[in-house]
């Protein structure tokens, strides 16, 4: 029987199955006391995390039998994979488990800032009836959705704009060939300028690398569509904030939705006072009570099904 230490939230069901084959140490604040965190890991097999639990070397060097980490989570930020790979320790990715949510997230908040419902329920609410203004705003039909990072969750998220009757393009260095087949559909890969110059919201499905760190620069939000959207589920420091909230101000950009940012929790966001072309979530996207059971659960399976076949 190994031992699995949790230092961070994980559903009751999916508890459940590795108490059934494993000793497990449940301590989901653990992570906000180093000490005792490398101290409880020290005889552990396994450590499944969130995002907030470091795993650097330090870390690593308290957990003399740890073998495999799970994150519950597709973002590898928190985990440094070198020092894993060095000490021959499995890091496994909860890869998909939350593409439908981040999907339904895109799709709202691109539909929200293209008819205004923010800005629109806020001048009501104050009583200024403002139907001929927001009568001028566009239908979200017919619209083109620049998809920027085509793995799982940009495809999923490709998949429910063509239901909703969008046009898609995607951009993503890694793949080959003019085009991917969703549902049916080709999908052009472009570049990423052509990508910008021609669609009507930009939404972001990036790892952060040195490569993306600052990608969306004040030179590359020139590059979209005059009032164009961009949304932000992947990482805050692909974007810079300062220079999209300038053009947020300006009218140059439509409005933005970003659930992520630079510095997490963000306690300042001064930067983006008083607009009201922008949606702003505690990144919440990939969050909802059927993720968080489907995350729990494949971690959970995939963990056993590791421990199981490295004895």
């Amino acid at each position: 029987m190994s031992s699995i230490l949790i230092s961070e939230f994980i559903t009751s069901q999916a508890l459940e199955t590795l108490r059934a084959s494993h000793e497990v140490i449940y301590e989901p604040e653990i992570y906000k006391q180093r000490a005792e965190l490398i101290s409880a890991l020290q005889h552990s097999d396994a450590l499944i995390v969130r995002n907030l639990t470091q795993v650097n070397q330090e870390l690593l060097n308290g957990a003399p039998k740890l073998k495999v980490v799970g994150r519950l989570g597709v973002g590898l930020e928190n985990i440094e994979l070198p020092a894993c790979a060095q000490r021959n320790i499995k890091v496994i990715p909860a890869t998909g488990a939350n593409a439908e949510s981040v999907a339904e997230y895109v799709i709202g908040t691109a539909l929200a800032l293209t008819r205004g419902f923010l800005p629109a329920t806020d001048q009501t609410l104050g009583g200024t009836w403002p139907r001929p203004h927001f009568s001028g705003y566009h239908e979200f039909t017919g619209k083109t959705l620049g998809v920027v990072g085509f793995g799982s969750i940009g495809r999923v998220t490709a998949q429910k704009a063509l239901g909703f009757g969008l046009k898609c393009l995607a951009y993503d260095p890694m793949l080959p060939g003019k085009s991917v087949d969703v549902g049916g559909t080709a999908v052009p890969l472009l570049t990423l300028d052509a990508l910008l110059a021609s669609s009507d919201a930009v939404t972001l499905h990036l790892p952060l690398l040195p490569e993306t760190r600052g990608l969306f620069s004040a030179a590359t939000l020139d590059k979209m569509k005059q009032g164009a959207c961009l949304i932000n589920t992947a990482r805050g420091g692909i974007v810079d904030e300062k220079a999209l909230a300038e053009r947020l101000r300006s009218g140059r950009l439509g409005g933005a939705a970003l659930d992520v940012f630079e510095k997490e929790p963000a306690t300042d966001l001064s930067h983006f006072a008083g607009l009201g072309n922008l949606i702003a979530t505690p990144h919440i996207a990939g969050v909802t009570s059927e993720s968080n059971d489907r995350v729990s659960q494949m971690i959970a399976d995939e963990v056993i099904q590791f421990l199981g076949n490295s004895k």
